[in-house]
């Protein structure tokens, strides 16, 4: 098979072989450009060196700004290695982002439309587990209560969350830069991937930081609940989890949350029954990648009890990296306070003045302060027949009515800080209390 290769204003005709040697050479003089990446992976592909041609293409496809051509490459070679589904996904992005790239006979082979389009009849489905296989939600007959997994695109970032520099430099360094400089990690043989395990009180912003991680990476995002997991059934919790990091991987890079994680990943020592043994082992052989490779997988999971979490999981290579997640800083505070009042009346309020007497609330204690305020002015309306705006006044009188929740935390957190923390992971509670061991 011969292939024209047009580069800097010279045309070449050679075959598959020959323009991969091309390509190469073209490469170590124009490091990382896009289009001759594109030509070598096509000629493996043509050269039936399809392991060479998916190494690039995956490469390629993890990167920002992806060109549509190797969404389309890589739909080719997914067909070819018989992986349907990722096959499908690819063809979707490449269409969706340059219809130009429809090929009717690879449509075909895959069983779309042949004039794929970006209408709403041929959007891409959402791939939910129904307990056996795959589907689509068109096979769902109405029925959402069995779907899994709902993969979404994050538009959020790090600049929507308030403060919280420490713990964003932290997932900076294990997620996003392996990402964003792949050549360089991969040159001291790092991957992306792997796993963070977020924790701290109650509402001050886990969840929120691993949509964000998600956004800032421009990766796909799946929220996991304890009830997309757990069945009653013997076996089917442990099918239910391996379906979902199957699902991750087809859609890599994907950052795949779990919420509440110590409720699927308890102390094994602490069960009597042998099923949630059975779940915890089947966790960590996915988090491993026993079966499969992770790479571009990014697991994080929270809790608010670290210390009944199993010890494997914080095993490197697992949950390796644990941060603390404090309540909100002062500064940080004031912005939260912000973005909750956003779209009230209010008159000249002091957030600074206001935030300086929030020590220890959480997010959500913010958000209740703001609510409180809301409803006294309301029923303040309700008598006079005339609303008035919220002011400082106003929220300092709401902040007495409330105690920080993230207190409560802090009382036990700081026993296993001191009593049960013989590996470290609790060190920042007692620097955020001020307490030395």
């Amino acid at each position: 098979m011969t292939s024209w290769i047009i580069w800097e204003g010279c045309s070449y005709r050679c075959c598959a072989g020959e323009a991969a040697d091309v390509y190469k050479a073209a490469l170590e003089k124009h490091v990382g450009n896009c289009q001759l990446q594109l030509g070598l992976a096509e000629s493996y592909w043509r050269s039936s060196r399809t392991s060479h041609a998916l190494a690039i293409v995956e490469t390629m496809i993890r990167g920002r700004d992806v060109d549509p051509r190797a969404w389309l490459l890589h739909a080719r070679l997914m067909q070819a290695e018989g992986d349907t589904n990722s096959a499908k996904a690819s063809y979707r992005e490449a269409v969706d982002s340059d219809p130009a790239c429809a090929d009717p006979e690879l449509a075909s082979l895959l069983g779309l439309d042949a004039t794929f389009t970006n209408d709403e009849s041929q959007q891409p489905q959402r791939m939910t587990w129904d307990g056996g296989e795959y589907g689509s939600e068109e096979d769902e007959e109405g029925d959402d209560d069995d779907e899994v997994g709902e993969i979404e695109r994050p538009t959020i970032g790090f600049d929507e969350v308030g403060g919280m520099d420490a713990v964003k430099e932290d997932i900076r360094i294990k997620i996003i830069y392996p990402i964003q400089h792949a050549d360089m990690f991969a040159a001291y043989g790092k991957k992306a991937g792997g796993g963070i395990l977020l924790y701290g009180p109650p509402g001050c912003g886990k969840t929120l930081l691993a949509r964000a991680t998600a956004g800032e990476v421009k990766s796909r995002f799946m929220a996991i609940g304890i009830n997309d997991v757990l069945d009653m059934y013997i076996g089917n919790s442990e099918r239910n989890l391996h379906a979902i990091f199957e699902q991750a991987r087809r859609n890599r890079p994907c950052v795949l949350f779990f919420d509440e994680v110590d409720a699927l990943g308890a102390s094994r020592s602490d069960m009597r029954r042998t099923g949630g043994r059975h779940l915890i082992n089947q966790f960590l052989a996915e988090l491993d990648g026993a079966q499969a490779d992770n790479e571009g997988l990014l697991c994080l999971g929270a809790t608010n009890a670290p210390w009944h979490l199993d010890n494997a999981f914080k095993r490197p290579g697992r949950f390796d990296r644990v941060i603390f997640v404090p309540p909100p800083d002062e500064p940080a505070r004031a912005e939260i306070l912000k973005i909750a009042l956003k779209g009230k009346p209010q008159d000249g309020i002091d957030l600074q003045k206001v935030a300086a007497r929030c020590t220890d609330f959480s997010g959500a204690d913010l958000h209740a302060v703001v609510d409180a305020a809301v409803e006294a002015k309301l029923h303040e309306a309700l008598k006079t027949g005339k609303p008035k705006p919220i002011t400082t006044v106003d929220l300092l009188a709401a902040i007495k009515t409330r105690k920080a929740t993230t207190l409560e935390w802090f009382a036990t957190a700081r026993n296993h800080a001191l009593y049960s923390n013989e590996g470290g992971d609790y060190d920042a509670i007692l620097k955020y209390l001020g307490v030395k061991r």
